[in-house]
């Protein structure tokens, strides 16, 4: 059988030019990246973090004086960098960065983009495991009657968005791309999720009959989006945590209060509870249950208290 010809292009495909320079600049690397991420379906947020995490590598290079493109890095030069971040930033955002360069060579030596990678023998620092931080009973109901004290549409709207995150833990970013339509009855389909897999999360008495509070106060509006702003626009994750952050400083909250800490409180009293990791896991959409291992520990005052209940020196008689 004859096979029939392909004729070449008259111009040189972007992977012939890198074939005949035998080098890729850090523009048509992170150009054929940002393209695979797209066709992977990544998330627009996880491909903001990839650029943003990379181009404050390079401009650690610049303060450096290492004037390369990061195509050419060796390992050594990458962790010159890595003991210069880390007098300037936290270990944790150190972690952060690493996660988004080993993404990024990982993939340009997987398609002899680079002869070498640099990040093959490169880990992540060792970092201190902080306790996570939670709200107390007394604290919820102190922030929940600030909230109450404000009797305005703005005041109904954050009070069913503490209620609905403290009693799902739901993130914010799952939080502010609810839709209408996504909730029926007591069942909330989480479809805006970290992992694109859909799940369901159930509502409480309490919050089912906030949620209707709210939905009053809301009525019909040109968008589906749950939660909107005064101007009936959908509210933005940025606009829920700068809400956070006012009462945080009106309750004299020293925790870092945030979005995030309702996470954590959910987690918390659900274990304390009795529920076990693999629901836990399920309802919090982990896709991996050593994440959720995290959140089954006890921490705290909570140790403190198991401490107490399970101490049998008390018993003897010294």
């Amino acid at each position: 059988m004859h096979q029939t010809k392909k004729r070449r292009s008259r111009a040189l495909t972007l992977e012939e030019e890198i074939l005949i320079k035998e080098k890729i600049t850090d523009e048509e690397a992170f150009e054929k990246f940002e393209r695979d991420c797209n066709i992977r379906n990544l998330r627009p947020a996880t491909i903001r973090y990839y650029k943003n995490e990379i181009a404050s590598f390079m401009n650690s290079l610049e303060e450096m004086g290492l004037k390369k493109q990061l195509t050419e890095l060796t390992q050594k030069e990458i962790e010159d960098v890595i003991l210069h971040l880390k007098i300037q930033i936290k270990i944790v955002s150190i972690n952060t960065r690493i996660r988004a360069l080993k993404s990024f060579f990982n993939f340009l030596h997987k398609n002899k983009l680079i002869k070498k990678n640099p990040m093959s023998n490169i880990k992540q620092l060792r970092d201190r495991q902080r306790i996570m931080e939670t709200l107390d009973d007394k604290e919820i109901e102190m922030i929940a009657k600030v909230i109450k004290k404000q009797k305005s549409f703005v005041g109904v709207r954050d009070l069913t968005i503490f209620i609905m995150m403290l009693d799902t833990g739901i993130r914010l970013s799952e939080l502010a791309g609810i839709e209408i339509d996504d909730i029926t009855g007591n069942k909330l389909i989480v479809k805006k999720t970290k992992n694109l897999l859909e799940r369901t999360v159930f509502l409480s008495k309490k919050t089912q009959d906030q949620l209707q509070t709210y939905l009053k106060l809301r009525g019909k509006l040109d968008t589906n989006y749950l939660f909107v702003n005064v101007d009936n626009e959908p509210l933005k994750s940025r606009g829920i945590q700068n809400r956070f952050a006012k009462y945080k400083d009106e309750c004299n909250i020293r925790k870092q209060f945030s979005p995030h800490i309702l996470r954590h409180t959910y987690a918390k009293r659900s274990v304390m509870q009795g529920m076990d990791a693999f629901t836990l896991a399920k309802l919090l959409g982990h896709s991996d249950i050593t994440v959720t291992k995290r959140y089954v520990s006890l921490f705290g005052s909570d140790l403190e208290e198991q401490a107490k209940k399970f101490n049998t020196l008390g018993r003897l008689k010294l």
